[in-house]
């Protein structure tokens, strides 16, 4: 059985414009982090890659937070060198992490330079002693993927799957990569979509009419919010 059997709670948020998403984005973060920090004394947050997020982790910047009790985790990466600037990490690192006060210690990037099968090994270990995650932010593919869980590839949506997965053969490049599968992502109190660009419209039709995409096996208890140019969305009435 897998959780996407349990089906998907979804709440659409529309927004103007990407400036606009950011700004949304930016403040449902800290507003995730406000919560945690006042329930658990930490806030543990799963970063989406790509360039839709990038604004809003700019914006972090200036953000007057308690960066000492933040944790930073990572959806998925590629399998490739630290500095690449294709790498997840390095791009929130130049957008964000780079220029605040969230200690190495609490900044867990993937080790995808080692390889999918070994990198998978070693971030489940790190995350084994990681409860519910506090916020997963995700992104959304033209072709309905999400991390770097593809159509037509293994998403770990079964309730036994393991927490991270070894990617081989991704129709994207570079085509090895690790990402969180998606019963590990769905083990979160806040899980939150970041959909932009004209390049989505297919999908986000895809994912409203329930065919089954990548994007769909995510089902945290709390059910999933996606914040999206409106221009993606049907016209209303």
């Amino acid at each position: 059985m897998t959780l996407e059997a349990a089906g998907q709670c979804c709440r659409w948020h529309p927004v103007s414009d990407r400036h606009a998403l950011s700004r949304v984005a930016t403040a449902r973060i800290l507003a995730a982090a406000e919560r945690a920090l006042d329930a658990r004394g930490q806030f543990h947050l799963v970063l989406a890659g790509g360039n839709t997020p990038r604004q809003a982790y700019q914006e972090l910047r200036a953000a007057p937070a308690d960066w000492a009790a933040w944790h930073i985790y990572f959806g998925d990466e590629r399998c490739l060198p630290p500095t690449d600037p294709a790498r997840n990490s390095r791009m929130a690192g130049d957008a964000w992490l780079d220029h605040v006060a969230i200690a190495e210690h609490h900044r867990h990037p993937i080790p995808a330079e080692l390889g999918p099968d070994e990198a998978a090994v070693r971030y489940a270990a790190v995350l084994r002693p990681v409860g519910e995650f506090d916020l997963v932010l995700l992104g959304l593919g033209e072709d309905g993927h999400t991390a770097s869980l593809f159509p037509g590839h293994d998403w770990g949506d079964a309730f036994a799957a393991p927490p991270v997965l070894a990617v081989q053969g991704a129709p994207k490049a570079p085509p090895q990569r690790v990402s969180l599968s998606a019963r590990r992502l769905s083990d979160a109190r806040e899980v939150v979509f970041l959909v932009a660009g004209r390049e989505k419209r297919g999908a986000v039709a895809q994912w409203r009419a329930g065919a089954r995409i990548p994007a769909r096996a995510i089902i945290p208890a709390a059910g999933v919010d996606v914040v999206v140019e409106s221009a993606l969305l049907p016209p209303a009435g």
